[in-house]
């Protein structure tokens, strides 16, 4: 499902621009399982890149596509401002405009008629000498005259723990580049293991009498950096937000983290994953998960960063954990303890939102 958000995304506002680092894990059993998978290319015959990386080193690995890329693109931007006092008519307009659209707000979303138009131009302008080694150099990486978009793609249990280190590291500097991370709160793909991601009287592997300890808040500890964009998401129950956050991301100069809330088999939905969408929106609807982007962009704009985008919770956070036999389990073989946890559950969560709040107030 998330593969899918992530390659309609793609096509309509990244398209062949964008790389995928994709860490070992479900998103990656089930987004690259060949005949059925959710990338795909345009009219052009063109697509997303997509490759593998181990569970633990997906940040770092996805930190050398970038650099690789970038490095190859400012060889491209000395090749092009050598070549414009060279150049003249259509040419020289094009690598201007090319050369002039280098590190804008929105440059990923006009790099391709751009860079569309500096190669067209190139195609066609015969030229001698030194100006005929640049465009010779220029044609031969066409490629990468484009701005990518370089996007880490993983689980919770990538993010929140093995590959936390790398994340972290990675997040820490200004690289331009985004995560969608997949939040199923287990380690889902080897056999439901208690993570960091998981919530308090959630029962799991090595937490079978429920887990004790609150869970990570990865988005506010990635805030306090100041310069990363960041946004928790839930496809069913806000599409659009989750668009918003993904295309935001994506045109943020800088790390961006999309983190998206995802039903998993492992949380035993009573009413099947059938129903992963509705169960999303009933998180929400509860206050079991809140919806919030965090743009460093605003501030400059004397603007607060952060927009609280759930809304006041309605659902009962209770009726929301019984339908989900990761929870209800605790009640038949720990009901005092299980009283106990969801009680903290429920007043974690509530003081979660009033912590959001407060901080869309300010």
């Amino acid at each position: 499902m998330w593969g899918n958000t992530l390659h309609e995304t793609a096509d309509t506002a990244f398209g062949s621009r964008m790389f995928v680092a994709n860490a070992t894990g479900c998103t990656q059993a089930w987004g690259s399982a060949l005949p059925c998978i959710p990338y795909t290319t345009d009219k052009n015959g063109h697509g997303p890149a997509w490759s593998n990386s181990l569970f633990e080193d997906n940040a770092e690995f996805a930190m050398g596509m970038y650099l690789s890329l970038s490095q190859q693109r400012e060889a491209i931007a000395e090749r092009a401002k050598a070549l414009l006092p060279l150049a003249d008519g259509e040419l020289k307009d094009a690598v201007q405009h090319w050369i002039d659209s280098l590190g804008i707000e929105n440059e990923g979303e006009v790099t391709s008629d751009i860079s569309r138009a500096f190669i067209n131009a190139l195609n066609h302008t015969p030229l001698e000498g030194t100006a005929a080694e640049l465009k010779e150099y220029l044609l031969a990486h066409e490629e990468h005259i484009a701005k990518k978009t370089i996007w880490m793609y993983g689980g919770d249990g990538w993010a929140y723990d093995i590959g936390y280190g790398g994340l972290d590291h990675v997040m820490a500097t200004d690289a331009n580049v985004n995560i969608l991370l997949v939040d199923t709160e287990v380690y889902s793909n080897t056999g439901g293991q208690s993570s960091k991601a998981t919530p308090i009287g959630a029962v799991a592997q090595f937490s079978s009498a429920g887990r004790r300890y609150n869970k990570k808040d990865l988005g506010r500890l990635l805030m306090t950096y100041g310069h990363i964009y960041v946004a928790q998401a839930a496809l069913g129950a806000n599409p659009a937000q989750l668009i918003k956050a993904i295309k935001e991301a994506e045109a943020y100069n800088g790390p961006a983290i999309v983190i998206a809330y995802a039903p998993c088999i492992s949380h035993g939905l009573s009413k099947g994953m059938g129903f992963s969408q509705l169960e999303m929106k009933k998180a929400v609807d509860c206050g079991y998960w809140h919806l919030y982007r965090y743009n460093p962009e605003r501030i400059k704009e004397g603007k607060n960063p952060f927009i609280l985008d759930s809304k006041e919770p309605t659902g009962s956070f209770r009726e929301f954990l019984m339908g989900e036999t990761r929870y209800a389990a605790l009640t038949r073989t720990f009901p005092e303890v299980a009283e106990e946890l969801f009680a903290k559950a429920e007043a974690n969560a509530k003081q979660k939102y009033a912590i959001y709040k407060r901080m869309a107030d300010e």
